[in-house]
């Protein structure tokens, strides 16, 4: 694990550190790790949802047996993925 500093005016630090006493988080750390998760999947959701509203607007078409073999192939990877993503966490 990377180790990385990260200066804080004193009210912020004071909003980080109520969690902690508060026990939702056991360190500064481990909140800020939470608050970057959450980000992560809220640009994550944001990204599936840009993409299903373009598939929405976007003209039918017939599916191929290729295209089934991709978009399965597509979601075991990245099912793998983020399996992979938790073991390391």
């Amino acid at each position: 694990m990377q180790t990385m500093n990260i200066s804080l005016p004193e009210p912020l630090k004071q909003f980080v550190d109520g969690p902690v006493a508060a026990r939702r988080c056991s360190s500064a750390s481990e909140y800020v790790r939470e608050l970057i998760r959450a980000d992560e999947k809220r640009k994550a959701d944001e990204e599936l949802e840009a993409k299903l509203l373009g598939g929405l607007s976007s003209p039918e078409s017939e599916l191929t047996r290729g295209d089934w073999v991709a978009i399965r192939d597509e979601a075991l990877a990245r099912v793998k993925a983020k399996a992979s993503a938790k073991k390391r966490r």
